[in-house]
């Protein structure tokens, strides 16, 4: 099931290609050749400098194929491993997804800045989130309006990934507040971009690079607007639909190294003259984190195969997979701290950073709510699980 590199494909063979068993050992070598043993940084600052670092590697170890390519699975095999070895890791490579896949989807690289990213040349961040618009989209009230020939953006985004150290950011705004969602355009705004500012960290237990962003008279070229106005949130919902399975993996990547952690200490702890692992509580804990990580890795390659093999919408299915996944993991998670008992509240030890940034899954790229409501909402319509 898994051993010290991370979570066997075997588990999912029946939705694998040979060459993602070739590019899974092409991560794992990556990860321990420039990850290691050592911890994830422990400060927002060395975070930021870690994650530049990163990216760059990352994209000259070849990493970022599977997004320019469109393979969901392969972009789950990278975030499930990641995942295991640094969960910083594995968000450098989720924002360079989120952000070029926008331009992937529709064919459009305004700046060349999707080309530049997948090299590891560029760091990208996805900007649709306000302080007052986070599940409800339609909300937002950063506005764009036509300036000659081109636009110019005002207001502001919050809960930003790689805001403040990105080099480029794909920028949901309204061009007609009147029409909701459909007003929604989204835009490709350099971080040099006279009128905009990065105003600041938001700053998580688990040191990730997060912040806000305003824009003042934010001046964008015409050729900035990334497909035709009022078709961003269209745009913007067909990248997290190819995308929110591989959040499911890499929920399982932290899982699965939690679990791994836990059956090590309890084989090896002694505890009332015997082995920890032979106390069958222990037994039953790991056991239900192991079913359960076993039908997370299931449902989020599911979603994966079913996207590769021309599905033009998963959206049911990834929706299956963040819920089911993200909430096990968490579980998993808990666990593990559980069995390790003081070891696993040490600052120090993987399971208590683990901890602290599984719980982040849950609530990005639409919360465990709002897919319940989009299974719901299917079931409803007619879509069969």
């Amino acid at each position: 099931m898994f051993d010290r590199e991370g979570l066997s494909l075997d588990t999912v063979a029946a939705f694998i290609e040979p060459s993602h068993r070739e590019y899974r050992e092409r991560v794992v070598a990556f990860c321990q050749e420039e990850i290691g043993d050592g911890p994830d940084p422990e400060t927002d600052a060395a975070a930021r400098v870690r994650a530049r670092e990163l990216v760059v590697r990352m994209g000259a170890a070849g990493l970022f194929g599977p997004i320019e390519e469109g393979d969901v699975r392969g972009c789950l095999v990278a975030r499930e491993v990641l995942a295991w070895w640094s969960p910083l890791a594995d968000a450098v490579f989720a924002l360079q997804g989120l952000s070029a896949t926008p331009g992937l989807i529709r064919g459009e690289d305004p700046g060349g800045w999707v080309d530049r990213a997948m090299k590891g040349e560029a760091m990208g961040a996805f900007a649709m989130t306000e302080w007052e618009a986070g599940s409800d989209v339609a909300s937002m009230t950063t506005v764009a309006v036509p300036d000659g020939s081109g636009y110019r953006l005002n207001g502001g985004k919050a809960f930003i990934s790689n805001a403040g150290i990105a080099d480029f950011y794909v920028v949901f705004a309204s061009t007609d507040p009147g029409a909701g969602t459909w007003g929604i355009s989204c835009f490709v705004v350099p971080a040099d971009a006279d009128g905009f500012e990065f105003t600041g960290s938001l700053v998580m237990s688990a040191p990730h690079p997060l912040g806000e962003v305003r824009f003042k008279e934010c001046r964008v070229p015409a050729d900035g607007l990334l497909g035709e106005p009022g078709t961003g949130f269209k745009t913007g919902m067909a990248a997290l639909d190819r995308l929110r399975p591989t959040v499911a993996a890499a929920a399982c990547g932290m899982a699965g190294r939690a679990l791994w952690e836990a059956v090590q200490h309890a084989r090896g702890r002694e505890q009332f003259g015997k082995p920890l692992a032979s106390f069958q509580l222990i037994q039953e804990k790991l056991s239900q984190s192991a079913i359960e990580l076993v039908a997370g890795r299931l449902l989020a390659y599911r979603a994966g195969w079913e996207k590769d093999r021309g599905a033009s919408r998963i959206t049911m299915e990834a929706a299956m997979a963040k819920a089911f996944s993200t909430e096990a993991a968490q579980r998993i998670v808990d666990r593990a701290v559980q069995v390790l008992g003081g070891r696993g509240v040490l600052a120090s030890h993987p399971v208590d950073h683990l901890y602290r940034s599984v719980r982040a899954l849950r609530i990005y790229e639409g919360t465990t709510e709002i897919q319940h409501l989009i299974i719901g909402g299917g079931l409803v319509r007619g879509a069969g699980p």
